[in-house]
């Protein structure tokens, strides 16, 4: 099991490159810069190249902060406004776990979450279709309005960013987020509590399927503001004879005090 934290501004997770599969090769071209702007200053000065190179040795990328505390805790606040969200999902009617967690309606109703979903897109495309070939799969549009267009075309029209909300014995079983037959093969989780303050517990984890081995856990321990950029399936891993498709789940620990919020964007729409 590997357990990673908190990277500061452009660093990198540390990782023990002993334990994993052999690096992807170097991507091609660089990736889409995010513009400055002033309410989301940390995005411009992400480094893709980085998240890219952690996303294919761990499986999963951990972002510097993204949000601040009064964005975190005005996402929160939408938690308890029912016009804004098209389902509520109460977790342990499905045995999916134990919580809630609610689709946004028109994630634009809320600007923070429609310009995360926007800005993020391109870079995100950049990486997803890195794997593309690798994987062999489909490439992506280079921006967000063109895939849900695609996704409109295929029946894919409600939106899918959501926010989760755990409370003390919360937590949610390994899963994955389709939804649809056009999946964009990347999303990102973003933590909207501080971990020790907020709430304890609740660990996010992660298991990739190693063909012919043992399945490998991973546990990732976001701070506020930070973000988690994993597969929604599966991701390439280079073997002996090419690549292979490692699936991967993701869930959450219980909650062992305090209350727990994430908020899911996901890029791809559902049917």
């Amino acid at each position: 099991m590997t357990i990673f934290e908190r990277p500061s501004m452009n660093q990198s997770v540390p990782v023990s490159s002993s334990l994993f599969a052999p690096a992807a090769p170097a991507p091609a071209g660089a990736a889409p810069r995010i513009p400055a702007a002033r309410d989301l200053p940390a995005l411009s000065e992400l480094n893709w190249a980085g998240l890219y190179a952690q996303l294919n040795e761990e499986g999963v990328a951990l972002t510097p902060p993204l949000l601040s505390r009064a964005q975190c805790e005005e996402i929160i606040d939408t938690f308890d406004q029912p016009g804004l969200f098209r389902s509520t999902v109460v977790m342990q009617r499905y045995q999916f776990g134990r919580g809630t967690y609610k689709y946004y309606a028109d994630p634009a109703s809320v600007a923070l979450i429609q310009t995360l979903r926007e800005r993020l897109y391109p870079p995100m495309a950049w990486m997803a279709n890195q794997w593309a070939p690798q994987l062999n799969e489909r490439t992506f549009p280079a921006t967000l309005a063109e895939l849900l267009a695609e996704c409109a075309d295929n029946g894919q029209h409600r939106s899918t960013p959501l926010i989760l909300k755990y409370g003390a014995g919360d937590y949610a079983c390994l899963h994955q987020d389709v939804y649809g037959d056009i999946v964009f093969p990347l999303q990102i989780a973003i933590m909207l509590n501080q971990p020790g303050e907020d709430f304890t517990g609740g660990e996010n984890i992660f298991v990739e399927q190693r063909p012919r081995s043992q399945s490998r856990a991973l546990v990732v321990k976001p701070r506020l503001g930070q973000g988690m950029i994993f597969p929604v399936r599966h991701r390439p891993v280079r073997g002996g004879n090419g690549f292979r498709r490692h699936p991967m789940r993701h869930g959450t620990g219980a909650v062992e005090s305090g209350h727990r919020n994430t908020l899911g964007v996901i890029f791809h729409n559902a049917r």
